[in-house]
């Protein structure tokens, strides 16, 4: 009798696992968070492989070309999610306006593309004179790609509206795969500085080619022209929630840099890049959640349950990486950092848990993104202004400055839940209805 009691039990439990296994929301995030995962490492890999071959003083010149780049890629994630929202609402309605939106959007971001590229041609050499970089072609490298990832952008955010999130997986994937092939060839064949920022290049062009290829059915027949002026407003609280939510995971390094001495200043440097590393590993769960909002709200089908499941999925993910941190927090700051951030160890558990509150701020600002809800816009001001004012006032250690964000991003993620408590009975089709497209 107990053994067949103990077979039910198993067979219960297989049973909720395929369960588990077959559910979409769940498979679209395994599927989005392995792209998500590969790109990561391919990141950490070509740092490595530069900062090998290339010694400190070259690699500086590297690192700091990539800093710029990905300031420069601020634009491109805006666009992403306004894209992603208003493919979501066409793709929801059955609209055929996608050829349409992604032919008249390459069109417009082009003009900015190219006026970039100039600024950068014309401001190339004194750039490379500040920094002293020997040759400007690594700067007009750096502008090139700046505009391309503009340009990517735009394929990206309509698939992930589209839900095509094994597309959208492999195009994240491929082009850190590509750079950190690429970067590698060239710099043993002695390419330097150029050679490391033309391998971020190559991957974007080939990337970008992949995602129009991914979207080819969509380029043949004729659709509905879609306004691109309707998406203006929403562009705003995208960028409000974007920045934001950048802000948050980026003033208290350069506080605490500010604050404290060199070498606490470099510790709190490495703890926050340890606590980010949680909040990027579960981005692919809003980038999943999004357009999914989108959708069940247009068809006034309830996005509680998505919210949900999505906050449950990012938190499991995220307390398996806080077991680790938990366990072995000597090698984590080992691993990543070396013997010489010892100091850091006692607080890599945490700022697992900072990187943990960031990521569900951050999937509910994607929420209301997602339902064009402009009231979290000031709530996330005060999370911001909350945790710069507390290292202002409190910053005499690292220890100090970690309880200080970590009390800013936990109260925000109560005043987000409050807001969101409230919104969610009142949530229907006209949340997130735009203005019919104009037929051609």
């Amino acid at each position: 009798m107990p053994l067949e009691s103990a077979d039910v039990q198993r067979l219960g439990l297989g049973q909720r696992l395929a369960q588990i296994r077959r559910n979409r929301l769940v498979r679209q995030n395994l599927v989005l968070f392995s792209g998500g995962l590969v790109a990561g490492v391919g990141g950490f890999v070509y740092h490595a492989i530069a900062g090998r071959i290339l010694g400190p003083e070259t690699y500086g010149q590297v690192a700091f070309l990539i800093a710029v780049y990905a300031v420069g890629t601020g634009p491109a994630l805006i666009l992403v999610v306004v894209l992603a929202r208003y493919t979501a609402m066409l793709n929801a309605r059955g609209d055929p306006g996608v050829r349409s939106l992604l032919a008249r959007t390459v069109r417009l971001i082009a003009i900015p593309c190219l006026l970039f590229i100039l600024l950068t041609t014309l401001f190339a050499r004194p750039i490379a004179a500040f920094e002293h970089i020997g040759s400007t072609l690594p700067i007009l490298i750096l502008g090139f790609s700046i505009a391309l990832i503009w340009q990517v952008a735009i394929p990206r955010g309509i698939l992930q509206g589209l839900q095509r999130f094994t597309a959208l997986s492999l195009n994240l994937s491929l082009e850190l795969l590509i750079r950190t092939t690429v970067v590698f060839l060239l710099l043993k064949a002695g390419y330097a500085v150029s050679g490391a920022m033309a391998a971020v290049f190559v991957g974007l062009v080939f990337v970008f080619c992949l995602g129009l290829y991914s979207l080819h059915d969509h380029f043949r027949g004729t659709g509905t022209r879609v306004r691109l002026r309707v998406m203006a407003g929403f562009s705003l609280t995208a960028a409000a929630g974007i920045i934001g939510v950048q802000i948050l995971y980026n003033q208290d390094v350069i506080l605490a840099e500010h604050y404290l001495n060199g070498h606490d200043g470099g510790i709190y440097g490495g703890l926050n890049k340890i606590g980010t590393i949680l909040f990027f590993l579960t981005l692919s769960v809003s980038q999943v959640l999004f357009p999914r909002v989108v959708e069940a709200v247009a068809k006034e089908q309830h996005p509680g349950r998505i919210l949900l499941s999505s906050a449950g999925i990012l938190t499991a993910l995220g307390a398996g990486a806080l077991l680790v941190f938990a366990v072995a927090p000597g090698l984590v700051v080992g691993v990543l950092f070396g013997p010489s951030f010892k100091d850091a160890v006692p607080l890599v558990f945490p700022v697992g848990v900072i990187g943990l509150a960031l990521s569900l701020d951050n999937l509910l600002v994607q929420f209301f993104m997602a339902v064009h809800d402009r009231v979290f816009v000031p709530i996330l001001a005060l999370g911001v202004l909350a945790e710069g004012v507390l290292i202002f006032l409190f910053h005499a250690r690292v220890g100090q400055i970690v309880l200080d964000v970590l009390v800013a991003l936990v109260g925000l993620l109560l005043l987000l839940t409050i807001r969101c408590y409230l919104l969610l009975p009142t949530l229907h089709a006209e949340s997130v209805k735009e203005p019919e497209p104009v037929l051609t």
